[in-house]
């Protein structure tokens, strides 16, 4: 079957939209014979009578009907008016049923042969697949999916002008059709229309404001192809003009593929040649004239790359590549991409930055950090890189005393915000980059601090990933190499221990939000270090110990009562009263966990805190988390002798009845204030007045009845 003719071909397209037309009218036409409006039927009789005079005539056979065809008969209709018109109508009606049945048949054939076209499309048979298109076009000129199905394969073999006229077709079916959009703008893009290829990714986004991130992303992709098209004609220009730099970067290149050269020959001509690829235009050219395949392919640089052992000629060499490479992909994301394409780079980045030779890491951490340092330059590594080894061997830098760890951290701290990478991370973390991590916290003196806090930090942010901090937190040793630096930053004999203390503290609540056996063993050691870390002079550390207090006490009683002996209320009330946000929420939850079941803390809380000021103001919170674990203490406080009468003439009804009454928004925080209101009238009859003076108990057996029902 011939494939319809292109958009372009002006009576082709007019044969369309008749064909198009012709479906409308006739559904119309079917709507007005079954009319229950007797004018309307009328009307469409008439109308149907036209048509079939019409056709009569062009056929040349002689139309037989007995209704009047020029003049619409507008008195009532007569019996025989009446059988005839029912007999047209039945007429019409299988007519149409035979239409539908034949449209139906075509429809599930052009389903089929789409079905065959995407089959031979997966297989990389695109000749086949615009065949299986073009039969199914045949069968269903009307079938969006068809065109820019074929539209598709016209991509994948360059015919890019088929694919504009395919894609153009498909919009006449469905104006809105996103892909014959994206498709269009592909095509108009590889033919360099960069305008025409933009007016086509805007209009997916006027289509649908929700496909913003795939606009952004195909007008990037525009820009960035202009901007290389830009760069090569530039480049050209320089060359034909003679200028030196152009001249000397097309004759090195030329030199450098000349093979059976001395290893120090190519040495010499890698660094010239990095001296002169210094900007936009020495970067375009290496790439035009092939830079990147001529290295690849050159065997001593090649060998230098992958030797397992180099003499210091090899060192030398491979030092001069990776500085070429920072030369030439500097602010280059087409450079930058090519270079991470080729395989023996691919391969080897890697090696190179595990291969214990100075200079070699050096200068592989610094092209790493080209990439690293941009979102672009990220995706590509990891797209291009396999990275499931990269967290292991970035954080063996923090035993290096000179800048190559920093570099290795801040590598780090980028990559870890990737999705991806944090994945890849999750493959060799036991058997890997934990056991080394665990012998860097305990080896804290010997190693760059600054280095290990970010790789804290870093392991802190992995912990996000549910099944790198079920990993970690099943890990002792991990739990343990973390308490050893807490315990070596208290003596206070090692400066620069703060800002790991910071990380490490972190990094155990993101633990603690796991619950396991382990942590239930060690939930009094690590109290204890937290406790010992209340007195600190940054205020950063202090509430952070509090915030792992607040998870570590719910493991183990035994926990709680050594906090308790060890002043943990006192101190809590203390850090209540200084105020902070943050503070609150964790000091307050504390509080709730020790006056829970131990009845020490719930006398010394009574005590500290006189007449219940510092929970009655937490009650006065904007955070209803704060609020629900205030009115949960108050409550588990009011056991003790005179603690209820302490309360007399203060605010807590009012302030309690409001919280129960509907104004919190959870039902938790609404039962807590109702728990407690409760307790205070056992514990102080006298409450009761001020509860009824405020309508309390309807309003109290009001919200409990919501709170239940929820």
């Amino acid at each position: 079957l011939c494939p319809p003719a292109m958009l372009r071909d002006e009576d082709t397209e007019a044969d369309f939209q008749r064909f198009l037309r012709r479906v409308d009218d006739v559904s119309n036409l079917l709507q007005g014979l079954k009319s229950t409006d007797s004018a309307v039927k009328e009307k469409a009789i008439a109308e149907a009578e036209r048509r079939l005079q019409e056709k009569g005539t062009s056929e040349g056979e002689e139309t037989k009907t007995t209704v009047n065809r020029t003049v619409i008969n507008t008195r009532a209709s007569g019996p025989a008016e009446a059988a005839n018109a029912d007999a047209f109508l039945a007429m019409l009606e299988k007519d149409a049923r035979e239409r539908a049945k034949q449209r139906k048949r075509k429809e599930q054939l052009a389903n089929a042969l789409k079905e065959k076209g995407n089959e031979a499309f997966r297989r990389g048979d695109f000749a086949g697949a615009i065949r299986r298109y073009s039969e199914g076009l045949g069968q269903r000129r009307d079938k969006q999916e068809l065109y820019t199905n074929r539209a598709q394969a016209y991509l994948k073999i360059q015919e890019y002008e088929k694919a504009i006229g395919d894609c153009e077709w498909a919009l006449k079916c469905n104006e809105k059709c996103i892909k014959a959009y994206f498709l269009m703008g592909k095509a108009h893009l590889a033919l360099k229309h960069y305008p025409e290829s933009r007016q086509c990714y805007e209009k997916i986004l006027q289509v649908d404001p929700q496909k913003e991130s795939l606009f952004r992303a195909c007008v990037t992709e525009v820009n960035l192809e202009e901007k290389r098209m830009k760069d090569e004609e530039r480049a050209e220009k320089e060359v034909q003009a003679g200028n030196v730099a152009a001249l000397s970067i097309k004759e090195l290149l030329q030199r450098l593929g000349t093979p059976g050269q001395d290893i120090l020959f190519y040495t010499g001509g890698i660094r010239l040649l990095a001296a002169l690829v210094k900007d936009c235009t020495g970067q375009t050219l290496f790439r035009t004239n092939n830079g990147f395949s001529i290295l690849g392919d050159n065997g001593a640089v090649r060998g230098s790359l992958c030797a397992e052992r180099r003499s210091p000629a090899e060192v030398e060499l491979c030092v001069s590549v990776l500085v070429l490479w920072q030369a030439v992909c500097a602010g280059n994301e087409e450079n930058q991409r090519l270079l991470l394409t080729q395989p023996a780079v691919s391969a080897q980045l890697p090696e190179l930055l595990s291969s214990g030779i100075l200079e070699i890491q050096r200068e592989t951490l610094a092209l790493i950090s080209l990439y690293s340092e941009s979102e672009s330059g990220r995706k590509l590594l990891v797209r291009h890189q396999d990275l499931t080894r990269w967290l292991q061997i970035l954080m063996a830098f923090v035993k290096s005393s000179d800048g190559r760890a920093g570099s290795a951290m801040n590598i780090l701290s980028d990559l870890i915000a990737e999705e991806r990478f944090k994945a890849q991370c999750r493959v060799l973390l036991s058997t890997g980059a934990l056991p080394l991590f665990t012998q860097l916290l305990a080896s804290g003196r010997q190693v760059n601090l600054a280095a290990l806090s970010c790789a804290i930090g870093a392991m802190g942010s992995l912990c996000a990933e549910p099944g790198v901090r079920t990993q970690m937190a099943e890990s002792r040793e991990c739990w343990q190499g973390c308490l050893q630096l807490l315990e070596e930053s208290l003596d206070g004999s090692t400066p620069g221990y703060q800002e790991c203390v910071f990380a490490v503290l972190g990094l155990m609540m993101n633990l603690l939000l796991e619950s396991n056996g382990i942590i239930q063993d060690l939930a009094v050691a690590i109290s204890g270090r937290c406790l010992a870390l209340l007195s600190h002079q940054d205020g950063r550390i202090v509430t952070r110990a509090i915030g792992v207090l607040s998870r570590a006490l719910p493991a183990s009683s035994s926990a709680v009562e050594e906090a308790v002996k060890g002043g943990v209320v006192k101190k809590m009330i203390k850090f209540l009263k200084a105020g902070g946000q943050l503070t609150a929420s964790y000091g307050i939850k504390t509080l709730c966990i020790c006056t829970k079941s131990n009845r020490q803390a719930q006398e010394e809380l009574v005590k500290a805190d006189k007449r219940f000021a510092v929970l009655l103001r937490l009650l006065e919170s904007q955070e209803e988390m704060v609020v629900g674990n205030a009115a949960l203490c108050l409550s588990q406080c009011l056991g003790v002798r005179g603690a209820g009468t302490s309360l007399l003439g203060s605010s807590v009804v009012m302030l309690l009845l409001r919280h129960a009454g509907g104004d919190a928004a959870r039902t938790s925080v609404q039962e807590n204030a109702a728990i407690a209101l409760g307790k205070l009238c056992v514990a102080e009859p006298r409450h009761i007045h001020q509860l009824r003076k405020l309508n309390g108990l309807a309003i109290l057996n009001s919200s409990m009845k919501y709170v239940h029902s929820s």
